[in-house]
């Protein structure tokens, strides 16, 4: 007689727009499934915070709170997530959403650590906030690194991240607004006219806007010549 599975409920989260784009929710349920066959579970039901930061107190995450309903209402008692700082990577917010699970009756298992949560001896809990702390220690570090890499980046080109210019983008173009404005007194408008029958357009496929050439025509020559020799 086969032995009958336990309903449980999978939860996972991503931590910004690009994780969410990517396959980082796909890798987070692969995870939980292949722990959930081993182990005897039966996933009854996902939830699921996109873009929501590991920091986020869990009780306001949307899906945390919608899973939390949904407990109050089906008997459910077992959670699982992918890993440990999937769940939450701050130490402070990790140990209070699983008390906040525990004080409910559910269990927390993490499929990649799964007596992680469920021990309650001096040295488990000692190894939950040790594990907890460096997670986070390592996240603050990786945000320090590249706060200094921009940091730098906007000390040596005077900018960093953000929408590329026209100068970073096709200096020839500007190149070329500045000629015409040089050639013989031309309006912003007629530049753009210009422009357009030599066949130099906006994405859009009209003509440049008069604040565009305007933009064009303040910056210096030898920055145009520094941008097209690169």
């Amino acid at each position: 007689m086969a032995r009958k599975q336990i309903k449980a409920i999978g939860y996972s989260r991503t931590s910004s727009a690009t994780n969410v784009q990517g396959d980082s929710e796909t890798r987070q349920r692969v995870a939980i499934e292949a722990y959930a066959k081993r182990a005897g579970y039966e996933l009854v039901d996902w939830f699921y915070d996109a873009d929501v930061k590991g920091a986020d107190p869990v009780t306001e995450r949307p899906g945390f709170t919608a899973m939390l309903e949904r407990i109050a209402g089906n008997g459910v008692r077992i959670v699982i997530v992918e890993s440990p700082d999937r769940f939450a990577r701050d130490l402070i917010v990790q140990l209070t959403g699983h008390d906040c699970l525990k004080g409910l009756g559910v269990a927390l298992i993490a499929a990649n650590a799964p007596e992680h949560f469920l021990e309650d001896t001096p040295t488990a809990v000692l190894i939950r906030q040790v594990l907890g702390a460096v997670a986070q220690f390592e996240k603050a570090s990786l945000v320090a690194k590249l706060a200094g890499a921009r940091a730098r980046k906007k000390a040596q080109t005077g900018k960093c991240g953000g929408r590329l210019s026209m100068l970073e983008r096709d200096p020839h173009i500007v190149k070329r607004a500045k000629e015409l404005a040089r050639e013989k007194h031309r309006s912003l408008r007629e530049i753009a006219a210009e422009l357009e029958i030599e066949g130099f357009v906006a994405k859009s496929g009209k003509p440049f806007a008069a604040t565009v050439i305007a933009g064009m025509l303040e910056i210096s020559w030898s920055d145009v010549e520094r941008a097209i020799q690169r």
